[in-house]
């Protein structure tokens, strides 16, 4: 992207500010009284899977944070993670490579599922990650963005 990391980090660590580029997650509020980012805060997401439906609330922990570098968070149930999103934010040349990446939690069930609806769900993520990358590339390219 043709920016300077920290606007990205901006725009990529305010969950609030998801629905503007998530093709799944349309909105998104912080819990237990957090305001930002930082490891540990917790928030929900609200999902329409698919961009289609069901439609449902994760909730999420943030795991890696690092202003104009990384975040990251995972996706829980109770206390097990079911994915974690991550965003690895590189300078170069005067620009950006900002890399959005999708790690399911290893376990049986997880496994199974992958097995079973692996591949289509792959192509939706990266589908997905790529319409993210290019609305967050959008604003952040655009004049006063």
């Amino acid at each position: 992207m043709n920016a300077a990391p920290e606007p990205i980090w901006e725009l990529v660590s305010d969950v609030t500010r998801i629905g503007e580029y998530s093709p799944e997650t349309f909105e998104a509020e912080w819990l237990d009284g957090a305001t930002g980012p930082a490891v540990g805060a917790r928030f929900r997401g609200h999902v329409k899977r698919n961009g289609r439906g069901p439609v449902y609330w994760t909730q999420c922990q943030v795991t890696a944070c690092q202003p104009g570098r990384e975040f990251a968070f995972s996706v829980m149930t109770g206390r097990n993670v079911v994915n974690t999103w991550r965003y690895v934010l590189e300078p170069r040349d005067g620009a950006t490579d900002v890399t959005e990446s999708f790690q399911l939690a290893s376990n049986p069930l997880t496994r199974i599922y992958w097995a079973v609806a692996g591949a289509a769900r792959g192509r939706t993520n990266e589908r997905g990650m790529r319409q993210t990358l290019e609305r967050i590339r959008d604003q952040v390219e655009s004049p006063g963005g």
